[in-house]
């Protein structure tokens, strides 16, 4: 038994384990290193069989809508990155971003061949991308990158990390659920280490889950908060909070992201966090504030620490906060079933948009069957500007002459366009099984070794 412990004591000790990986690299040597998701499909990233251990997953994305033909050859600029980042002004590309596809693509993992996933959230919220709105942080087990010039944006393209170590015995299966109209384009690396003894019968595994209430059950959002007629309202049994976990099973809670869109315009955070663990009828820990919990105070601030911080700061946007908490010194235990809530608002009174993920290990089979709402009850909440109708002008001869030459363009342009988008999506497909082949030849030949060196 290894004597030096704490966070990076691990690396002091040499294990017998081999290193895979599964990604988007073009496994024909070219330079194409993403995959194309098509709309309205799932695709398996890889399948790995255990026993063994996801160390870190890295993943950039986009997703984009074709908005007018381009100058450039759709053949020859197919070999080119996805996203050409030069500004529709010039009138040489333009492609626009959907704006929330981070909520209408899903992720989705698998532990040992179970019936449901252990893991299922929108992909933008697991790595904590609130409101489909990306902001730059970095904290222990998440970190979100982004460049500047992107800042403001909902639908930003940033790469995203995350560090939780996901063990499983006998098989991890990584999938990408595109809910989305169009396309999905995904880099991705997905690290991993290959054991030869099978993990222990005890072995947590890593689970999260997305939910949100639009809006929360409010009884008084026309009441001021920090009202004396709010303040003096009881809540003991957190009845009507809002649930971030609702589990069966028996493992370790290790933290949240929350976004909150406020409306009232004054203050969303003065409710108590309240824990339930084991089916106990009223809370063992009671907290003193939303803000409290996220281990801010007087409101919050624009932070991000290793276990806790700020992500998007609602001073920042059209109204709303991203926030994370991360229990990984101080895991909530449970033996039998962990609830954990917060009030929106004090005793429950404000009616305010509310999402999370939870994040947490429990000891397989996954008790709680997940589920996720539909993606129209997924799409943030924005401001919409009033439709407006062109004006009807006549055209000259020349002007007539211009728009019919660009219409007959795009009509030639469009279908070619289209072509290269369902060639990519083909790749995508095939390099899923190649995925798959490959993680099992690595795993052979990890097994091949081991056996010869115990034979020696």
């Amino acid at each position: 038994m290894a004597q030096i412990t704490g966070l990076l004591g691990d690396l002091t000790t040499v294990k017998h384990a081999r290193n895979g990986r599964l990604a988007s690299w073009d496994q024909r040597g070219k330079n194409q290193d993403y995959w194309e998701i098509p709309a309205g499909e799932s695709i398996s990233l890889g399948e790995i069989e255990g026993p063994g251990c996801i160390t870190h997953i890295w993943m950039t994305s986009s997703c984009r809508r074709v908005v007018a033909p381009s100058i450039l050859d759709p053949e020859q600029n197919a070999s080119a990155a996805p996203v050409m980042e030069i500004h529709p002004a010039l009138g040489v590309i333009w492609d626009d971003y959907d704006p929330y596809y981070y909520r209408k693509v899903l992720i989705k993992i698998t532990w040992d061949g179970q019936d449901s996933p252990s893991v299922l959230a929108p992909f933008g919220d697991f790595f904590c991308i609130g409101n489909s709105y990306p902001g730059n942080f970095t904290s222990l087990p998440f970190n979100v990158s982004l460049k500047p010039e992107e800042a403001g944006r909902y639908g930003a393209p940033c790469s995203v990390s995350c560090y939780f170590p996901m063990p499983f015995n006998k098989k991890a299966k990584i999938e990408i659920v595109n809910e989305n109209e169009l396309p999905f384009i995904l880099y991705f690396n997905i690290d991993y280490e290959m054991y030869s003894e099978p993990l222990p019968e005890d072995t947590a595994y890593f689970h999260a889950s997305w939910r949100r209430e639009n809006p929360c059950n409010g009884w008084g959002p026309d009441l001021q908060v920090n009202s004396p007629e709010v303040n003096n309202v009881s809540n003991l049994s957190g009845e009507g909070n809002y649930t971030v976990l609702d589990v069966q099973g028996r493992g370790h809670y290790v933290g949240c992201n929350l976004t909150v869109k406020h409306f009232q315009g004054s203050w969303w955070g003065e409710g108590n966090d309240m824990f339930f663990i084991d089916g106990e009828e009223l809370p063992s820990l009671n907290g003193t504030g939303t803000e409290d919990y996220f281990n801010h105070a007087w409101g919050m601030q624009r932070n991000a620490f290793p276990f806790f911080g700020t992500i998007v700061h609602e001073g920042d946007t059209d109204g709303f906060q991203v926030s994370y908490r991360w229990h990984i010194c101080d895991p909530v235990r449970f033996e039998k079933s962990l609830r954990v809530t917060i009030e929106h608002g004090h005793a429950n009174h404000l009616a305010d948009d509310w999402s999370s993920t939870a994040y947490w290990y429990q000891v397989l089979p996954t008790v709680t069957p997940l589920t996720i709402a539909r993606v129209e009850d997924r799409l943030p909440v924005v401001p919409v500007l009033p439709e407006r109708e062109n004006p009807k002008v006549s055209l000259s001869a020349e002007q007539r002459a211009a728009r019919e030459t660009y219409e007959a363009r795009w009509e030639e342009y469009k279908p070619r366009r289209e072509a290269q988008f369902r060639i990519k999506e083909d790749k995508a497909r095939r390099e899923s099984a190649l995925n798959t082949a490959f993680a099992a030849q690595l795993r052979k030949a990890f097994e091949r070794q081991e056996n010869e060196s115990t034979r020696v």
